[in-house]
């Protein structure tokens, strides 16, 4: 074999190919983290004429193949740590999460069973005990760590699907669907996550069994719709499998009133699924942990780390309040989870999860805990939510901004209304503020609609931000607007 580009291993050669790997790496990286400009600026256009791939017979080597990837990947990245850098829920990271990174990668371990990870096994059940106790449920260790909220949302569905039809004497998982599905229903609010009819359609139901329950002004699951609604569909005889509540909405930040919801579900025999993959961040949170109150209700509830626990992407959760609802997607497979190791209590995570290999993520929030400490993580989330609050009574102050809707976790609704009556003129411009600032390269702000009305938003995970830095985005704002007016 080639000595080009030796497998990392204990060998001298080895090793010395991955310091000097690791180090070219690490050098570009603090390079860029110094470049002043959110974003290099180059359009779709752009990036597809200057990015080409460069496949030789023989190979680039290590050098050369870190070079060009600094080239066209690294100088050409959003930096998720600008100020002006707003748009989504994509946090910037902790820097004991890039730590973790060196070693999940290093290691390769796969979280598919013991034998292929014995100390991450053990790790990872005692970080969803600790969850489980952050959440209220009964001591166990019922749950899985998972690539982010999709696939968190997806087990609680399957799991709430195959419980439905168990509980008439039915195994999916044996005999698959059965019956007339266009009668089973899962209800979510209009502002829950897309993940929620993507995932019936990937189990076979499709986006018409997705029923959505009206929200408030705050974009919260309006819970005397959600009444009418069971009733109606009971009337027309139809069954609802379960119903998502949402803790953290993507554009409003909206927590559903999820003690109502767990009410009604339990009254109805209904699954209750809790997509609390942003709003999930407030179990530490010192202030503000009682808008999570009911969490501990859910039958299944969806957490996201690479939200508003700063862990680079991915690293999720997914917990299960009873355990035995496993047993309704538990696969044993001899070479991974054989009925010996079952005996003998190994603990092989591959029957926890959707996914066979996988990557050892959960020691990115071990180690963000251990290196923080819950104190200091709950004023790096709390922050969050605070900083939104004084943006919002910011923007009430400025002339030609008007604040869409009252913040409720970190984000701030908005937009820029000239004196102009056309609503679609007033909308067109907004979309048009958010698409030139990323151009500009200078920010990046997000636009999506609330109650009909475009508006930017203001997503203010990062808590090195202070409120003069949002200012300063605001007057960019304003003269963007200004400028495309006179245009």
């Amino acid at each position: 074999m080639s000595d080009l580009n030796p497998i990392l291993s204990g060998s001298a050669q080895s090793i010395a190919a991955y310091q000097d790997a690791i180090e070219q790496s690490t050098r570009a990286v603090v390079e860029w983290l110094k470049q002043p400009e959110m974003y290099q600026g180059k359009t779709v256009e752009q990036l597809r004429e200057r990015i080409n791939l460069n496949f030789t017979s023989q190979g680039l080597g290590n050098q050369a193949a870190i070079e060009r990837a600094v080239e066209y990947f690294l100088k050409d990245s959003l930096l998720v740590h600008h100020a002006q850098c707003v748009a989504h829920l994509h946090c910037p990271s902790l820097v004991i999460s890039q730590a973790a990174e060196v070693l999940i990668n290093a290691t390769n371990q796969s979280m598919d069973s013991w034998d292929q990870s014995p100390s991450a096994t053990i790790i990872e059940i005692k970080l969803i005990e600790w969850l489980r106790e952050q959440v209220g449920y009964a001591a166990g260790d019922a749950g899985v760590f998972t690539s982010g909220g999709t696939q968190s949302n997806l087990m609680g569905l399957m799991l709430a699907r195959d419980a439905f039809f168990a509980r008439q004497g039915h195994s999916i998982q044996q005999d698959g669907l059965i019956g007339d599905l266009s009668k089973i229903k899962v209800f979510c609010s209009e502002s829950a996550h897309f993940s929620v009819q993507k995932n019936m359609a990937l189990m076979g139901l499709g986006y018409r069994s997705v029923t959505q329950v009206k929200t408030d002004a705050f974009s919260r699951m309006d819970v005397a719709d959600l009444k009418d609604k069971l009733a109606q569909a009971k009337a027309n005889g139809e069954q609802v499998m379960a119903i998502v509540a949402t803790a953290g909405t993507t554009d409003a930040g909206a927590i559903d009133p999820l003690a109502d919801i767990a009410a009604l579900a339990a009254e109805h025999q209904i699954w209750l699924h809790v997509d609390a993959a942003w709003g999930g961040a407030l179990l530490l949170s010192e202030k503000y942990r009682n808008f999570l109150n009911g969490l501990q209700l859910a039958d299944s509830v969806t957490l996201d780390f690479h939200k508003q626990f700063f862990q680079t992407i991915s690293c999720g959760a997914f917990l299960l309040k009873d355990a035995r609802h496993y047993e309704l997607m538990r696969y044993q497979a001899a070479y991974l989870n054989s009925d010996f190791d079952e005996e003998a209590g190994v603990p092989n995570l591959v029957s926890k999860s959707l996914q066979t290999t996988r990557r050892f993520d959960a020691l990115k929030l071990w180690m963000g805990l251990e290196a923080l400490g819950k104190k200091q993580y709950a004023e790096i989330i709390d922050n969050g939510v605070t900083l939104a609050r004084d943006v919002a009574e910011f923007v009430k102050t400025q002339p030609h901004l008007e604040l869409v809707m009252e913040p409720q976790l970190a984000s701030v609704l908005f937009r820029f209304r000239p004196e102009s009556d056309d609503m679609a003129f007033v909308a067109l411009l907004n979309q048009r503020i958010g698409d030139v600032l990323l151009a500009s390269g200078s920010a990046n702000v997000g636009v999506t609609e609330a109650d009909g009305i475009t508006c930017l938003k203001l997503t203010l995970l990062n808590p090195t931000v202070c409120l003069e830095d949002v200012k300063v985005l605001l007057a960019s704002v304003k003269v963007t607007a200004e400028k495309l007016l006179k245009a």
